[in-house]
């Protein structure tokens, strides 16, 4: 069944990979596969579901900052490449820089790769 909506494949992705997963998580195929490399695979819509909304609530006190977006749209995927500085409360700062792929089947994530790396604060 196609999912009826304005948002491209390409808007989809950039929604979760900078956790607004609000807009993202409606366009989960029932049978997603997230792979964050280096750990074991999320089976399933619910899953994945569970993981996000862990990741919102550990962002909710943090400020995120895109030093680099970006994204290359393929035919049936789309690629999220980003670096992040992550402020917390307490003064604490992380930079992460990460790389998504995004496999769509009829407007649906079907499978997340996650590549991610915190680098030293330069």
């Amino acid at each position: 069944m196609e999912l009826t909506t304005d948002l491209t494949t390409e808007k989809i992705a950039r929604a979760f990979s900078s956790h607004r997963f609000d807009v993202a998580l409606p366009h989960l195929a029932d049978d997603v596969v997230w792979t964050q490399v280096g750990e074991k695979p999320l089976l399933g819509r619910k899953k994945v579901e569970k993981a996000c909304k862990a990741t919102a609530h550990d962002l909710a006190e943090v400020t995120t900052e895109f030093q680099r977006f970006r994204t290359v749209v393929g035919e049936d995927s789309v690629v999220v490449d980003s670096l992040a500085r992550y402020s917390e409360a307490d003064g604490s700062v992380s930079i992460v820089a990460s790389c998504d792929v995004y496999d769509f089947v009829d407007g649906r994530i079907s499978e997340i790769v996650s590549y991610t790396v915190e680098l030293p604060e330069w």
